[in-house]
């Protein structure tokens, strides 16, 4: 039987019709080209079934002991915590662990998978989730082709149409307690700082927000949400917007605490008090916000625990056909910046 040629780079290249080099940064992760550009060499490359490495096989095969990490931004408290834990179970089992960033980009975040694909990893974590459809679609077949060779996946929050072994922080079941918690303490209007919806988190934790205050006959005006970046800086420019519109609400949600951060440093800077003029909330529990002035109210995520996990997931002896799900609830926990309100 006649073997099959690998593709090359160059074959992907010319298929996508740019240079050797353009379609080497651009599937390693480090090109600055235009959406429309990464998408035809990512096209391209899946088109052809490319392989970093021509011994992919072989080496997802091998003895590796090596684990790639794929998430937004290691350099977001979340994150950080996560890879903290990955790295501490990797520790007792022996293993390496490689990290990439996509900055939340869908695209990148397919260009991370096929470079991981092709180096000696034995498992593949990836982080949260994107609600493009046709993206995810990619993606999965990424991963097919990467399990085909014997490597192990495992995914941290909800991913559209990924079947995969996941571990399921309950984003909006959280966020639905939190709701509930502060309108005991007497709040009914609300103003929620927003991450981008493109992510399942963002979808997960705004949604479970708006319905158990929508179970409690209470309702968010549209110019009351406010989308920015998932940061630190995202959360100020966003509270900005909002104070700049009228701050209506006797309390303000963002869906992460980095924003939030952000936001209270917004509300400093035009001399609103948190919480006398107006109570602010966060989400996931991250070491710096117990040093806030005030503390942030937040639901505590383990993060340290969920990375755990992820990668003891991964270990595990596979079941054919089915795949395992662990979900994991948050913990409300009310501080200084949320205070009882009452309109007399």
């Amino acid at each position: 039987m006649a073997h099959q040629a690998q593709n090359t780079l160059g074959d992907v290249a010319k298929a996508a019709g740019v240079s050797l080099a353009t379609a080497s940064r651009v599937l390693n992760g480090t090109a600055s080209v235009g959406p429309a550009l990464r998408d035809r060499v990512v096209r391209a490359a899946e088109r052809l079934a490319y392989s970093p490495n021509a011994h992919a096989q072989a080496l997802a095969r091998s003895s590796s002991r090596t684990v790639g990490v794929i998430c937004h931004d290691v350099g977001d408290p979340y994150f950080a915590g996560i890879a903290r834990g990955v790295m501490r179970a990797a520790s007792r089992h022996d293993l390496q662990v490689v990290l990439g960033s996509t900055f939340r980009a869908p695209d990148r975040e397919v260009a991370y998978t096929a470079m991981v694909r092709g180096h000696r990893v034995r498992a593949m974590l990836i982080g949260s989730g994107f609600e493009d459809r046709e993206r995810q679609k990619v993606l999965r077949r990424e991963l097919d082709r990467y399990r085909a060779t014997g490597g192990r996946v495992a995914v941290l929050s909800r991913h559209r149409g990924l079947r995969a072994d996941a571990v399921l922080p309950e984003n909006r079941e959280g966020a639905a307690d939190l709701a509930r918690a502060l309108l005991t303490l007497g709040h009914r209007r609300f103003a929620v700082l927003s991450g981008p919806t493109s992510l399942t988190t963002v979808v997960d934790r705004v949604g479970g927000f708006l319905e158990a205050l929508a179970e409690a006959g209470v309702a968010v005006e549209r110019q009351d949400i406010v989308e920015g970046p998932f940061t630190r800086d995202g959360g100020y420019e966003a509270a900005q917007r909002l104070i700049g519109r009228g701050l209506r609400a006797t309390c303000v949600f963002a869906s992460t605490d980095v924003m939030a951060a952000g936001a209270l440093a917004a509300m400093r800077e035009h001399g609103i008090d948190v919480p006398g003029d107006v109570s602010l909330a966060g989400f996931d529990d991250i070491p710096m916000v117990r040093d806030l002035t005030p503390p942030l109210t937040t639901v505590a995520l383990p993060l340290e625990d969920l990375g755990e996990r992820v990668l003891e997931l991964t270990t595990l002896p596979e079941r054919a056909g089915r795949t395992r799900t662990e979900r994991v609830r948050g913990r409300v926990v009310l501080r200084e910046s949320t205070a009882p309100f009452s309109e007399a």
